[in-house]
Formats: C-alpha cells, sequence, structure tokens
C-alpha cells in the first residue's frame, strides 16, 4: 500500500514567508498545496523548490476574500490529496496611507486590506475544518508585531493584525480539540515588503534595527518558517498562543 503523505496549504506562498513555510513543510515531508492571488510564475517557483524537495505539489490561484475561490481551492487541494493536516494562513496586504496621517486613509483600501487579512482567515479556515479535524491538524496564522503593540505601520494593517492575533485565541477555543490554532508574529523582516515600506531608507533603518536587536540581526522569512514548523510538529499542547519571532526586540524596548 502506498503511504499516504500528510499535506499542507499554505497562503499566499508565492513569495516571503510564506514561500518559506512551503519550502519548510515540504522538507519535513508534507505534499503543499501553494496558494497565489496574482505572482503566477513566483507560485510556480515555490512549487518547483517544494518539489526539488520531494513534495508532491499543486499550485492554486486564489483571492482568500472571495469565499467562492476560497471553497474551489480547497476542493482542488482535498482532490489532488485526499486530506489536510496543515493550515498556514499566510495571505495579507497592506495600505499605502502613512500611519499618522488619519485624512489620507481609503476606505475602500482599509475594507479591502481587512477583508484579505482577517476576513480570508476565517473563510480559508472554515473551509479547512473537515479536513484538518479529521486529521487532527492544525492552524498557523501569520500575526505582526504590530498586532501586539503600536508600531509605525498603516493603520489599516496593524488594526487587520490585532485581529488576527484575537481571531487566532478565539479559534483556538472554538475548534478545540480536534483542531490546534496558533500565530506567528513575525518584526521587522529582511525583504521586499521592509523594502517597499521604508524605501530609501530600508538599509539605515534596517541596520539601526538589528543594532537595538538582542540578537543584532533583523528577522528572515526562514526564521518564521522554523517557528511555524516547530508549533506543527513539535509543540502538540500548545494551541491559541501568539509566539514572537522578533530576536528580542520587542523585549528589549
Amino acid at each position: 500500500m502506498a503511504e499516504v503523505k500528510p499535506a499542507a496549504l499554505v497562503t499566499g506562498s508565492a513569495t516571503g514567508i510564506g514561500r518559506a513555510e512551503a519550502v519548510a513543510l515540504a522538507r519535513a515531508g508534507y505534499d503543499v498545496a501553494v496558494n497565489f492571488s496574482r505572482s503566477e510564475d513566483s507560485a510556480r517557483e515555490t512549487a518547483a523548490e517544494c518539489e526539488r524537495a520531494g513534495a508532491k505539489t499543486i499550485t492554486v490561484a486564489c483571492d482568500v476574500a472571495d469565499d467562492d475561490a476560497v471553497r474551489a481551492m480547497v476542493r482542488e487541494a482535498e482532490a489532488a490529496f485526499g486530506r489536510l493536516d496543515v493550515l498556514c494562513n499566510n495571505a495579507g496586504i497592506t495600505s499605502s496611507a502613512p500611519f499618522k496621517d488619519l485624512d489620507a486613509i481609503d476606505l475602500d483600501e482599509w475594507d479591502r486590506v481587512l477583508a484579505v487579512n482577517v476576513r480570508g482567515i476565517v473563510q480559508v479556515t472554515r473551509a479547512c475544518v473537515p479536513m484538518l479535524r479529521a486529521a487532527k491538524g492544525c492552524v498557523v496564522n501569520t500575526a505582526s508585531i504590530v498586532g501586539l503593540r503600536p508600531g509605525p505601520q498603516p493603520l489599516a494593517y496593524s488594526t487587520s493584525k490585532a485581529a488576527v492575533v484575537s481571531l487566532t485565541k478565539t479559534l483556538a477555543l472554538a475548534l478545540g480539540p480536534d483542531i490546534r490554532v496558533n500565530a506567528v508574529a513575525p518584526g521587522w523582516m529582511e525583504g521586499d515588503w521592509m523594502k517597499r515600506m521604508l524605501g530609501e531608507n530600508y538599509d539605515r533603518l534596517m541596520e539601526r534595527r538589528a543594532r537595538m536587536t538582542p540578537l543584532r540581526r533583523c528577522v528572515t522569512a526562514d526564521d518564521v518558517a522554523e517557528t511555524m514548523l516547530s508549533l506543527v510538529r513539535s509543540n502538540h499542547f500548545v494551541t491559541g498562543e501568539i509566539v514572537v519571532v522578533d530576536g528580542g526586540f520587542a523585549n528589549a524596548t
């Protein structure tokens, strides 16, 4: 009889944290559904890297704010793998409004950020619950340090990540004992996301942040994926927790 491998769905896994999580799961022996909204070429690169690690993969285009598309994505994952053991809710977007300028907030953009970052988690998790419950599986959400304490991020983004923190704790209560739900909360992370946020000040501000961090560097996507994998594979009596991944910065300032 052929071995039935565990399977994972990682939303927003074309790049960044999502890609690192998908690859980490593939290397740990999971088959992986790679979700993307716009970046199909990048998603296929993620899938190819997962396949090199031995995973069976599918790539699925889906806007997690669209419930019909979400349900179709989950049906596709079920058809491909027959099961789902891990859901990583990573898909997320931000706003362009400076965090101190309330007049710059575009309410349509605000609604879009909340729809992807918060409602998307609810919709994807809801659609995955039957398979996750059958597998006694787990969910790992991507929150942010700005969901736990104030930071210079657009208000829509900070608000959405605070909601992810609350949602993680509430879902842990609602879905236990069959499904564990935790979250990772990265600090300032190296890479394209912070380059877009900081612009020409990226190098200077990231170096300053690293100097203020006890571990003397900023977070990488691989750091976040490592923590996610620990929550999936090792912490079987942990649920409803938000694990900060910031090298100790939040405790030192």
